[in-house]
């Protein structure tokens, strides 16, 4: 459906055109040559920009609207918390334990959905990564707080009693005032805190400064984005990969065996899995990457240009607005045969991403890669790991996916262990 959408809007309008969008005159690109160029032009012919609408409902002070030196600092600050050698020597560990437990806490019953369990799970890992948050013992307030606030995302955007988008705003704002509240007490007792680093550390330690980059509002925006995208993106696609897994016996027989074969030459099998091991998973890496190439997670990318811009033929004036489309190239006929089709063995053939890749952007792309990307897929395919070595599972119902306006499993997918 969507490889047909695409073909037809670039047969009708070409890979550019204009279009009036979110309340907005835009330069829709479908042209993976141009969504490069512009990525590589990051604050120099272009500059990020999002709808209104969307910074309303994300936060004026989030990482996404910041340029140039402050942008830097925060993404700095983000990767001393996920970087490399905190998922390699910490993150590892903390993701397989999470793992166990929540595939244990599915044994016997009925009906699982997928997408709020492993939702759950990957949250309760992050709280405590970011803030030091056990969201379990405290009956799971801020997940449902930011549950109610995913639920209404893509809703249209009119905060009246009673809409959904009404209660999105609702959601973001109990999420807010618990995590200042939260800020304000470690603040207070700053003095008492063992050593060990989260986001609240280094935001104290920011503040603490005396010309500090990053105010309370800028810190909180930056960590209500983090808990975002660390759990709702991750789940969403390890939801896909079930599906898909499900439907495609051929691909779970041969990733299970990938799996079984780390456990059969190792001296000890019920040891935490090392980062070599991880690192060898080479077919359960295919079968994240063309995951995430099908779920298409981020439509859409926006920048502002600086400057005017000629490519390929075409103008883009200064100041215009574009909305780059990633699901193009995601879909390119030219580098993709049968791109509708799940088809794990076709990244056999092609170079898997590092970086950013003008045919792969489902972590964006730039310098504004996304930060998180090896600690979200390192928690797949550690989730991957336990389930396919431990259990089977059955579909139970849902499982349908909608490509509109985003993905969406309108039923959920519901599961038995």
């Amino acid at each position: 459906m969507l490889g047909r959408l695409v073909g037809e809007l670039a047969c009708r309008y070409g890979p550019i055109f204009r279009t009036n969008l979110v309340g907005e005159d835009l330069v829709v690109s479908l042209d993976a040559e141009l969504n490069a160029h512009v990525l590589k032009q990051e604050e120099r012919g272009f500059q990020i920009w999002y709808p209104p609408s969307f910074m309303r409902v994300f936060g004026a002070d989030n990482i996404t609207a910041k340029l140039g030196v402050l942008h830097h600092h925060m993404r700095t600050l983000v990767l001393r918390l996920f970087g490399h050698q905190t998922v390699r020597s910490v993150l590892l560990h903390d993701v397989q334990r999470s793992a166990r437990d929540e595939l244990r806490s599915w044994l016997g019953r009925p009906d699982v959905e997928v997408r709020t369990a492993t939702s759950r799970m990957i949250f309760g890992v992050t709280a405590k990564k970011l803030i030091s948050h056990d969201d379990a013992a405290s009956g799971e307030t801020l997940w449902r707080c930011f549950h109610d606030w995913t639920s209404g995302l893509l809703s249209f955007p009119v905060s009246i009693p009673g809409t959904t988008f009404y209660r999105c705003m609702q959601g973001r704002k109990k999420v807010m005032t618990m995590l200042k509240q939260q800020l304000v007490e470690r603040r207070r007792n700053a003095a008492e805190r063992e050593t060990t680093e989260d986001f609240f550390d280094l935001v104290i330690d920011e503040l603490n400064k005396p010309d500090p980059m990053m105010d309370e509002s800028t810190a909180l925006d930056l960590l209500f984005t983090m808990l975002f995208a660390s759990h709702e993106t991750t789940s969403m696609v390890l939801t896909v990969i079930l599906k898909y897994l499900t439907d495609n016996p051929k691909a779970l027989q041969e990733l299970t065996e990938e799996h079984e074969r780390i456990l059969e030459s190792r001296a000890n099998p019920g040891s935490d899995l090392t980062w070599e091991e991880y690192k060898s998973m080479k077919f359960t890496s295919h079968v994240i990457h063309e995951s995430l190439r099908l779920a298409n997670i981020a439509l859409a990318m926006f920048r502002k240009a600086n400057q005017d811009v000629h490519i390929n033929g075409y103008t883009i004036p200064k100041g215009s607005k574009i909305m780059m489309c990633a699901l193009a190239s995601h879909l390119n006929t030219e580098v993709y045969e049968d791109p509708s089709v799940f088809n794990p063995w076709r990244w056999k053939d092609i170079p898997e991403p590092v970086g950013t890749s003008k045919d792969f952007m489902a972590f964006g792309g730039g310098l504004r890669l996304c930060a998180g990307a090896e600690f979200s897929k390192m928690q797949m395919a550690m989730f991957l790991h336990y389930l396919v070595t431990n259990y089977s599972w059955k579909p139970v119902s849902g499982g349908t996916m909608l490509f509109y306006p985003g993905l969406q499993f309108p039923e959920g997918f519901h599961i038995q262990l």
